[in-house]
């Protein structure tokens, strides 16, 4: 038997037959030349076995019905991973503290793997059209894959601030702080200390609920103030994942947070999601500089690639002619969205083959739109063993906007002492 991902595949009748005449002909060969048997012998027991092999062969023919697919609608079937990985992969002690791998289950066939390294989602599984159990986000079977250089923060909770700050710098009142900078000129995510990197600690309040709490220490990364963050993970019996952050300072500080899951609604494996429909409920999108540093220019969507206020292939515009396009070799923008409540969708995704569908709510002003340009299918350490190529999953990034701290006319990302951060960021997944 095969296992492609973590689905079982059964070999070919063809494959069959030779794989066990080769195997028993090795055998055959193995007694005669220790003289257990003679030429003759050996002949005649070929012949033997090739005709047993293809009297087995075509019992299993008459037995086995072949696995029937149709590659254009259904070819997510034979590589997404459908299981939670192996906790004792998660095993360890980082930093220091220990790690470990965290269930949530509903009573509704969904369930979510999380790891409080780095507060990551490791794993979300709900049902597809089918029924079957479908792992929709990117990641690892074990946490030294997490922790190894150039990985694309898969499932994290990126902060104190998410996104870029331009030259890794930005001035509170008279003060002027120097971050890490470690994309080109710019601090992306905030550094190599950014909270994708660091142990939370973890409470499993029940079967369905996860808290992770961490202090990042005045100074962590260039940051002003001595910050608690918490991040409340909750899986709802109507399948939806709720992530709740609150955080307080003792020193005015900015901050901004928000998880970086690489989503694929026909499964983690599946080649692409450039045939999946995406709408986001943006008029305008934040235009970028050669670095990836917003102009401070809103732009509208309409007429270019960026809209999406109608469901859209996603790969249906990425190959234009487009000079933003270029500069991110894709999409990598942040969408202004338009006034909402937290009962209305701010994005929604529908898998090309599986069924699933996903909706996003949140009450954050900014949704970054990553169709994942630069996954590289080149190591295939991704679960399961499945190389991650370019375009095989897409980030949903809810937050404030990049560089807020140095564009004044962006909604403020400060927190003073006194005052607590806030926000609500729902994926609720359906098979309509």
């Amino acid at each position: 038997m095969f296992i492609i991902g973590r689905t079982l595949t059964l070999p070919s009748i063809s494959q069959i037959t030779t794989l066990t005449v080769i195997s028993i002909k090795r055998s055959y060969l193995a007694l005669y030349l220790a003289h257990a048997i003679t030429l003759e012998q050996l002949i005649n027991m070929k012949k033997n076995l090739i005709c047993l092999c293809l009297l087995a062969c075509s019992a299993l023919a008459f037995t086995v019905k072949p696995i029937k697919k149709t590659a254009k609608q259904f070819s997510y079937i034979d590589t997404v991973n459908r299981t939670i990985p192996d906790p004792t992969g998660f095993n360890a002690t980082v930093q220091g503290q220990p790690v470990s791998l965290y269930v949530l289950k509903n009573n509704n066939k969904a369930s979510v793997a999380i790891t409080n390294y780095g507060a990551r989602l490791v794993s979300i599984i709900v049902p597809d059209k089918g029924g079957n159990p479908t792992d929709v986000i990117l990641g690892y079977d074990n946490i030294q894959s997490y922790q190894k250089r150039g990985e694309p923060y898969f499932g994290a909770i990126v902060g104190r601030y998410g996104n870029r700050i331009a030259k890794g710098k930005f001035t509170l009142g008279d003060k002027s702080y120097q971050l890490e900078s470690v994309n080109g000129q710019n601090t992306l995510h905030s550094g190599s200390t950014g909270f994708y990197s660091r142990v939370f600690a973890a409470k499993q309040i029940n079967d369905q609920q996860l808290q992770l709490t961490y202090f990042a220490k005045d100074g962590e990364g260039g940051f002003p103030g001595n910050l608690n963050v918490t991040v409340l993970y909750t899986l709802t019996n109507d399948n939806a994942l709720k992530i709740e952050y609150t955080a307080t300072t003792d020193q005015t500080t900015v901050i901004n947070l928000t998880n970086h899951a690489y989503f694929n609604l026909n499964g983690a494996g599946s080649k692409t999601i450039t045939a999946d429909l995406l709408k986001i409920n943006a008029d305008n999108y934040l235009p970028i500089d050669n670095t990836s540093i917003p102009t401070g220019k809103l732009e509208s969507v309409a007429g270019t690639p960026f809209d999406f206020r109608n469901f859209k292939a996603v790969g249906a515009d990425i190959g234009q002619t487009n000079e933003q396009l270029k500069l991110a070799n894709g999409y990598d923008h942040n969408f202004i969205l338009n006034k909402h409540t937290a009962n209305q969708p701010v994005a929604t995704v529908k898998a090309s083959g599986s069924g699933i569908t996903m909706d996003v709510y949140t009450d954050q002003p900014g949704l970054q739109f990553y169709s994942g340009n630069f996954l590289n299918a080149f190591r295939k350490d991704g679960k399961g063993g499945i190389g991650y190529g370019s375009r095989s999953a897409l980030c949903l990034e809810t937050q404030h906007y990049p560089d807020s701290p140095n564009q004044p006319t962006f909604p403020s990302t400060v927190l003073e002492p006194g005052k607590k951060y806030h926000s609500v960021t729902t994926y609720k997944f359906s098979n309509k």
